[in-house]
């Protein structure tokens, strides 16, 4: 085997064995925040290494191309600010082992396989990398039985999704006598639609729905979201979600393309039932990562919108709004991490009374972030969701963007629900006490910075995102 063979590969092989240093340094290393630092520098080699892996390999059942490297900087960015917002967590928590930062990198590199895959057998390796370290990951905190509840239902229910899938892929082997994606939407445009090729694609339909948390098969998103380590809470929602939807993209569009018309009106359902129940849930939840939470929900309700338009203009709204979201998400995180110390979890929505007064810049931070996600402008969220929705409409499908800009303007309520606590009520006995670090202060600046600036100058990424879904 020559090094052009495998050449395609270059990025996830050196992942790889940077995890696999890292968790050997985890031994000898006493100051774990350090670990961290050399999982942020293997990222930073491997984003090296991508613009020199496109190509093909092992026939095509792993595919490098714009589409899956667009992705994988989604991942790295996720990676890279889940680690800085972790470092002075996980002391707080008093559970900083350096075996975290090698299953985020192990988690990260099953996400990079999902986006490069190009055989259904490939996306389901990738698909149980991701997932197996996810699940450890979520019950990370060993003494806190909230997290163990979180890892337990993540498990429970990540298991049933992923033999949904494996049942789907034994339907769609049997009926065109191959996994290869290309060849699969080549056999399926030939053969047309049957039942049991309708029953496969519902199956993988589901499976999907599981990972992005389309309802109704969102309900392990809320309770896992609460659970978790809060920077594995910022870490899901954004990267095993744009994991899924970049595998759903390829599948469906690619694999499935030239049956369309057949599963876009179930999808079409998917959606909008998302977007309802994650916008309208929220609104009761008192608990702001439980409110991210259905949040989060919703935001996949619009995201899958791009899949519905397809082609070039739906699938690049599509990234584009993934590629903000990660920003946005993970920056309303950190502000709550912010507001972690000894003794106070600043997690319940009571917690943000008078914040403005109290800490006038993390106020003012956590506003830009509900804005961002609310979708008013200045922002990146804005920006975000106008795209999409345009590219709804030049799909000819002006009924659902208008019931998709009805539900966005629901979502505001519970987003500047948050921005009154902080500005419109006083502060209730002594101010809290922010546990900022340099690292997780980066993070904030990197997150807050992002958001204004595409909100204010987005022409770069959307050129590249129509590039890369071109």
């Amino acid at each position: 085997m020559n090094i052009s063979t495998v050449g395609p590969l270059l990025p996830e092989i050196i992942m790889a064995a940077s995890a696999l240093l890292v968790l050997l340094f985890e031994l000898v290393i006493r100051k774990k925040e350090t670990v961290g630092l050399l999982s942020i520098i293997s990222v930073a080699i491997v984003a090296y290494y991508i613009p020199q892996s496109f190509g093909k390999a092992f026939g095509g059942m792993f595919i490098s191309d714009s589409y899956s490297v667009f992705f994988k900087f989604i991942f790295f960015i996720n990676l890279i600010l889940t680690v800085l917002l972790s470092m002075r967590y996980l002391v707080i928590e008093k559970a900083n082992h350096g075996e975290y930062y090698a299953l985020i990198m192990f988690s990260t590199l099953g996400m990079m396989i999902m986006a490069s895959a190009g055989d259904l057998i490939v996306l389901y390796l990738g698909l149980e990398l991701m997932a197996l370290s996810t699940y450890v990951l979520a019950g990370f905190i060993r003494h806190d039985i909230r997290s163990n509840e979180a890892a337990l239902k993540y498990f429970l229910l990540g298991a049933f999704s992923s033999a949904l899938f494996l049942y789907g892929i034994t339907m769609i082997y049997g009926l065109t006598g191959t996994t290869d994606i290309s060849l699969i939407g080549a056999a399926v445009a030939e053969k047309g639609l049957s039942t049991p090729m309708f029953l496969a694609i519902i199956f993988l339909m589901v499976a999907f729905g599981f990972k992005i948390a389309l309802a109704p098969f969102h309900m392990w998103a809320p309770d896992v979201y609460e659970g978790a380590p809060t920077p594995i809470t910022a870490f899901m929602s954004v990267g095993p979600k744009a994991a899924g939807f970049a595998a759903f993209g390829r599948v469906f569009l690619t694999g499935f393309g030239p049956l369309s018309a057949d599963w876009t009106g179930i999808l079409i359902v998917l959606s909008i039932l998302t977007m309802a129940v994650g916008n309208i849930i929220a609104i009761q939840q008192s608990n702001i990562k439980r409110m991210l939470a259905y949040s989060s929900v919703a935001h996949a309700g619009y995201a899958v919108l791009g899949i519905i338009v397809g082609g070039t203009e739906g699938i690049a709204a599509m990234m584009n709004y993934l590629f903000i979201y990660a920003f946005m998400n993970i920056g309303a995180f950190a502000v709550v991490i912010m507001l972690r110390s000894k003794g106070f979890q600043g997690e319940e929505l009571e917690d943000y009374k008078g914040l403005a007064r109290t800490h006038p810049l993390a106020a003012a931070m956590m506003l830009i972030f509900m804005f961002s996600l609310a979708g008013i402008p200045p922002t990146a969220g804005f920006i975000g969701k106008f795209y999409l929705f345009k590219a709804v409409i030049g799909a000819g499908y002006i009924w659902l963007a208008v019931v998709a800009v009805i539900f966005s303007a629901i979502s505001a309520y519970f987003y500047l629900r948050v921005v009154m606590y902080m500005y419109m009520l006083e502060p209730e006995g002594e101010a809290v006490t922010l546990s900022l670090s340099p690292s997780l202060g980066l993070a904030l600046f990197i997150t807050t910075l992002a958001v204004i600036f595409i909100g204010i100058y987005p022409s770069p990424l959307l050129s590249f995102a129509r590039l890369a879904a071109g």
